[in-house]
């Protein structure tokens, strides 16, 4: 893997593990050990037999909490713990043959990406909820599911088109939690306003 190639790899799995983690690993371990990739020496072990049953094991606990409103919340909130770090972790021992400041950097960058990632999914759950209706949940979670999958696969198959796709995704992330904080203060700034004496 050339240097960008391995940027692209990195972001695009980074994007992939906010999103979700447990399917991002299983996708990524799943494709090495069917030959359809080559991951980089250094994360081989994604592949181990032990750790795809368990990224598996965890995506089916998570596909049902995800699912159940108020649950994916927690869920999330948890996982804020989880997912960010261990997109770090990925792309710091993805790039294990360069040195250790670049590792660095590339494991504060994953981190970066995956929780803009995670933000835009937590916010979104959390404005989700607000329907009585539990269509629009599932599908979001199935949505969110297939990305996580599609990315893991395109970082491995097409980085530097995955590259140009989490560009354009960061950037909606960002929008999309800008928007939903504002909506939030907003609608807390109405529930909590004091009423004045031109209210009574």
């Amino acid at each position: 893997m050339t240097s960008l190639h391995s940027l692209a790899f990195i972001l695009g799995a980074s994007f992939a593990s906010g999103l979700n983690l447990y399917a991002t690993v299983a996708t990524l371990g799943l494709l090495h050990r069917n030959g359809v990739v080559q991951l980089p020496h250094s994360i081989e072990i994604l592949a181990n037999p032990w750790v795809v049953g368990i990224a598996l094991t965890l995506y089916l606990v998570e596909f049902v909490a995800d699912k159940i409103p108020y649950v994916d919340s927690v869920w999330d909130a948890i996982h804020t713990f989880i997912r960010p770090p261990a997109a770090a972790l990925l792309a710091y021992s993805a790039v294990g043959s360069v040195s250790e400041e670049w590792r660095l950097a590339a494991a504060l960058l994953a981190g970066s990406v995956a929780l803009t990632s995670h933000g835009s999914k937590a916010s979104t759950r959390i404005a989700v909820n607000a329907s009585p209706e539990p269509v629009s949940n599932w599908i979001l979670s199935l949505g969110e599911d297939g990305l996580a999958i599609f990315l893991a696969w395109m970082s491995a198959v097409h980085p530097l088109i995955t590259l140009v796709l989490v560009s354009l995704l960061v950037s909606l992330s960002i929008y999309v939690v800008v928007k939903l904080f504002g909506a939030l203060r907003r609608g807390l700034s109405r529930i909590f306003r004091r009423p004045s004496i031109a209210d009574c």
